[in-house]
């Protein structure tokens, strides 16, 4: 399957807890830190509930 580069964008500060434990859950713990994963839907479905604070890259 292809990956899929997850960049953090925007600070978790003033967020819901949910949100600060997907992104923890992606790896993303600082802004501007990158990670790559396997895309599949799981990993969609957390990128959907953040998207507002990262980017992602095919």
């Amino acid at each position: 399957m292809a990956n899929v580069k997850i960049t953090q964008v925007k600070s978790a500060i003033d967020r819901p807890v949910r949100q600060k434990r997907t992104l923890i859950a992606l790896g993303l713990k600082k802004v501007n830190q990158t990670v790559e994963h396997e895309d599949n839907d799981v990993i969609r479905g957390m990128i959907a509930k953040v998207d507002h604070l990262v980017r992602v890259e095919a």
